[in-house]
């Protein structure tokens, strides 16, 4: 979730799986439908057509909030750390999850939390004891007062006053009690555009991922939290600014980290979150290619970049809105939303040619408009969508994140992707979008990175 702001059932996309077509180009593929039993579903509510809807809407509501701008010491270096990621399906949320260690006990041992990975927050926070208001988590809460390494943020702390403001829009206050002790400590109030929100003590602890141990970790120790998290213990923030987990760790991994999302839901394969320019982490197909990484001051936690060209099924297509800067890339939106102009574009296009292959409609979904009924097919064409960058990287939407599955049957399945009330408004690229492609984000040569790769790795 951003400051300020499935598995299918009885027949459903399997895009890890999907095939190019003899002699197709990367233009299109052929997407074959699995037939799978409904049991593989059933312990799974984000998987039904109610919970996928009120996802999608909870997601418009994130997308609209980035409309509008937003009122540590370690120990053992290490050049570069590596953890699972994963689909968030079993916890209720389409975000994409990854496990920590937070705090050490008096046997060294840690609580592992799993967190959403959000590159639009900055403030990394997990839900702790004693929770006056919690949701309902997977894992159990943190309790601070059996960590040895927990200690509360002072209020005379920078990282209470500026570096809190921007991190979340409002600085730090002092109060007692509450997080662990009665001593004055220092409380942060993060409020989420969906109406989430997360508030308690700001902390430091002793912080665990991919073998490396981040000590003295600035986090937010929640006391009170409220929203659409899922089953999930909280969330860790890569955005830019100095509280951010990448800007904690830039002494130790460089300001770069980059991710690979996997396309399936399956629970054997997961994707991978890479902390440190290590290369020899990636598994992708094709070479890095970088665009410029744009910053707005307004909106200090996010990255832009600028989409000077795009095209579906090979096919180009022109809009007024393309060649527009300040495209913000974000993790923690699912579904990508263009500028009114480049959606009405992309969407005619791709409905031209998958109408001419004999697809009728469907009704809508939720905030998605063009939706076809798939019953009876074994196989699809999909046309894809190609974004040209500035500097002229070619990133092309994977098959697995051009099609939405709303009905388990196949009989409603929509172009994924949406468009915004306005021409002026800021284009995101969601995490729907960002299947098995690395990308790369290196903060301190302003540079973002895209390759093909098969992120359903199998551990």
């Amino acid at each position: 979730m951003g400051s300020y702001t499935r598995r299918s059932g009885p027949s459903h996309l399997s895009p890890g799986e999907h095939r190019k077509a003899e002699g197709a180009s990367r233009a299109t593929t052929v997407l074959e439908l699995k037939h799978h039993s409904p049991a593989t579903i059933s312990d799974q509510p984000a998987g039904s057509e109610g919970y996928l809807s009120r996802l999608l809407a909870a997601d418009a509501a994130r997308a609209a909030s980035l409309q509008l701008p937003r009122a540590a010491s370690l120990q053992s270096r290490q050049a570069a750390a590596q953890v699972p990621l994963t689909s968030g399906i079993r916890f209720q949320t389409l975000n994409y999850v990854t496990t920590i260690a937070v705090g050490k006990d008096s046997s060294g041992a840690a609580a592992k939390l799993n967190v959403i990975v959000d590159t639009g927050s900055d403030l990394t926070w997990v839900q702790c004891k004693p929770c006056r208001t919690c949701y309902a988590q997977q894992d159990p809460l943190f309790d601070p007062a059996s960590s040895a390494t927990y200690a509360a943020v002072p209020c005379n702390a920078s990282a209470c006053a500026a570096s809190l403001k921007e991190a979340t829009g409002a600085p730090g206050f002092c109060a007692r009690g509450g997080g662990g002790g009665g001593n004055e400590r220092c409380y942060y109030a993060l409020g989420y555009g969906d109406g989430s929100f997360s508030r308690g003590v700001l902390a430091t602890d002793t912080v665990g991922l991919g073998g490396a141990n981040l000590d003295g970790f600035v986090f937010g120790c929640g006391l009170s939290n409220h929203g659409l998290f899922g089953g999930t213990a909280g969330l860790m923030g890569l955005g830019r600014t100095e509280l951010s987990l990448v800007s904690q760790t830039a002494s130790r991994f460089g300001g770069v980290f980059s991710y690979c999302l996997p396309a399936t839901t399956s629970g054997d394969s997961t994707g991978s979150l890479s902390l440190g320019g290590d290369s020899s982490f990636y598994r992708n197909t094709t070479a890095v290619a970088y665009t410029r990484m744009i910053a707005d001051p307004a909106q200090p936690p996010f990255y832009f970049m600028n989409v000077t060209g795009a095209s579906v099924g090979g096919a180009a297509v022109t809009a007024s809105g393309l060649g527009a800067s300040n495209v913000l890339i974000d993790s923690g939106t699912v579904i990508s939303r263009l500028a009114p102009s480049v959606y009405r574009a992309v969407r005619a296009e791709f409905a031209r040619q998958f109408t001419a292959a004999g697809f009728p409609a469907a009704p809508e979904f939720s905030l998605l408009d063009t939706c076809y009924n798939l019953t009876g097919h074994d196989e699809v064409n999909v046309p894809l969508l190609t974004l040209r960058l500035e500097g002229g990287a070619d990133v092309t939407v994977e098959a697995a994140g051009m099609l939405f599955m709303a009905k388990k049957d196949g009989s409603q399945v929509c172009l994924a992707m949406a468009g915004l009330p306005y021409e002026d408004q800021t284009p995101i690229i969601g995490n729907y979008q960002q299947k098995n492609k690395r990308v790369v984000y290196d903060t301190v040569r302003s540079g973002l990175g895209f390759a093909d790769e098969d992120c359903s790795y199998h551990m």
